[in-house]
């Protein structure tokens, strides 16, 4: 008898918890490319092109090691088309006494798998994913007796117990948090680096192929391809980071530019959350630049905030909270996701570059989508679910555990202020100030009212106004409502009527 150990799409670790104590003489290691998966939302064709590419590389290399490997490909005549399906015909071909998988990224794959032991009359082992630096025990003890859940208290613990940019008993350099360093606004002469690139092989042409005969209606454009697709290439990312883009991360981080959608950004949220590369190596990495006075502080220590604060709080968040969360709407936003967040036809050009770029790359940097995509959809009150959906379908760093803290906390402050302290709201001057792409719009970013002013401008008062009765007690937003009752009565019905009839133009 053997054991069955299923690793899925994110799980791409030869440290899996999964594999651990793994007899590869006779246990057998399941990998499936699945239809459900690629479709229970209409996943950006780059994104599935680089999921199973990397998983059949990874497969590859497991054999290579000697694994009992049985891959499932999309398009395999014997595809059962979901995770349970598959380990059931894997049942049936094996004599097996016991299914062992890792706890699965997403709660409606997790609520799968519970009932698997039943159904299938063999225990069914979830192991801790043991690739995070908090466990989930240790994140929701954290939550208890606290009115307020911080990341920034989070991530100090987090660095204390790994002894990340720590010396003696305090941080280096006296401070734990450079973030006011690092809201720089773009200038002209900044020299970008050109991106990681890697010529693609043969595995990686076939699932081309397939992604482009199998999901011709999904968004995004698939070519050209640029991902790592093995650990070692994303080793390799990585280094060239920290060699070419971490010194100035910090300082440009919040900027923009138009046709510059990688800035200084790492990139590696991709390898990051598939399981090609670990946390832990990659703070380390940006530590190690540091110390070797390659980088200033506050790019390295910006860099690691993002990997071993917010990315560890926002998984501990969604497990805290789930299946609660993701149904949070605390301005009861209802109105629908405009079309131009699919087509990019729209004269706002902090949107519409944007956009087009998130369907080039299946990427944008987190500015871009907390202050200008996020930030419209806040202000212009869509529904949750919808924003929640684009998210998760548009970027290839996507994951549920990842994308709905971030949209419902952070970008739509749908949870009331469980994740934020404040909505992420801001007027056309914040986007003016952080990019150039103010310079081309049709809009005039100067102009508060009007056909022809930006529609931030009016839409961020007409935001608050609808939600005063829920904001005007928040701390960090009351400053606004003192300059908005300033205002007389024909600039507020001013404010309402330009915000009505841009928001009925858009439909």
């Amino acid at each position: 008898m053997s054991v069955l150990r299923l690793i899925l799409g994110d799980q791409l670790s030869h440290s899996i918890s999964s594999l651990e104590g793994c007899d590869i003489s006779k246990d057998i290691v399941l990998m499936s490319e699945v239809w459900d998966e690629a479709t229970y939302v209409k996943h950006h064709k780059k994104k599935i092109a680089f999921l199973f590419s990397a998983m059949r590389h990874f497969a590859k290399e497991l054999e290579q090691y000697n694994y009992k490997v049985e891959y499932t490909k999309l398009d395999d005549e014997n595809n059962a088309n979901s995770f349970r399906g598959e380990v059931n015909r894997a049942l049936k071909k094996n004599v097996i006494n016991r299914i062992i998988i890792t706890h699965p990224g997403e709660y409606r794959v997790l609520k799968d798998m519970l009932g698997w032991e039943k159904e299938f009359g063999i225990p069914v082992e979830i192991k801790a994913d043991t690739r995070f630096l908090s466990t989930l025990e240790n994140f929701a003890d954290w939550t208890v007796g606290r009115k307020q859940l911080r990341m920034e208290y989070f991530y100090r613990e987090i660095r204390k117990k790994y002894s990340i940019l720590m010396e003696d008993s305090g941080p280096v350099g006296g401070q734990w948090n450079y973030d006011a360093e690092n809201r720089k606004p773009p200038r002209d002469g900044l020299n970008i680096p050109s991106p990681y690139s890697n010529e693609i092989d043969d595995i990686t042409k076939d699932v081309i192929d397939l992604v482009k005969n199998i999901f011709p209606d999904h968004f995004g454009d698939l070519e050209p391809f640029y991902f790592a697709v093995t650990r070692d290439q994303a080793l390799q990312a990585l280094e060239l980071f920290v060699e070419k883009r971490l010194s100035h991360f910090g300082d440009y981080q919040d900027a923009m530019i138009e046709g510059e959608p990688w800035m200084y950004h790492s990139h590696i949220g991709f390898y990051l959350n598939c399981g090609l590369l670990l946390p832990l190596e990659c703070a380390m990495a940006a530590e190690n630049a540091y110390h070797q006075k390659k980088v200033p502080l506050n790019a390295a220590e910006g860099f690691i905030r993002q990997i071993i604060g917010w990315r560890e709080y926002v998984r501990g968040i969604y497990w805290l909270k789930m299946p609660e969360y993701a149904k949070e709407n605390f301005f009861d936003a209802k109105r629908d996701l405009p079309n131009f967040y699919w087509t990019a036809n729209t004269k706002m050009n902090c949107l519409r570059q944007s956009v087009m770029e998130t369907k080039e790359n299946a990427y944008a940097h987190h500015i871009q989508r907390l202050m200008v995509l996020g930030n419209f959809t806040l202000l212009a009150g869509i529904d949750p679910k919808q924003v929640n959906e684009w998210f998760l379908t548009v970027y290839a760093d996507a994951y549920e555990w990842v994308e709905l803290p971030n949209v419902s906390g952070m970008v739509l402050f749908a949870d009331g202020g469980y994740l934020a302290s404040k909505p992420y709201a801001a007027g056309g001057n914040y986007i003016d100030k952080m990019s150039d792409y103010c310079k081309k719009c049709s809009y005039k970013v100067k102009k508060k009212n009007g056909s022809d002013a930006c529609p931030f401008n009016y839409l961020y008062w007409d935001f608050l106004a609808r939600n005063r009765q829920k904001l005007q007690n928040n701390y960090r937003v009351g400053m606004m409502y003192k300059i908005y009752d300033r205002m007389d009565d024909n600039k507020k019905q001013t404010i309402s009527n330009d915000s009505q009839f841009f928001l009925e133009s858009i439909k």
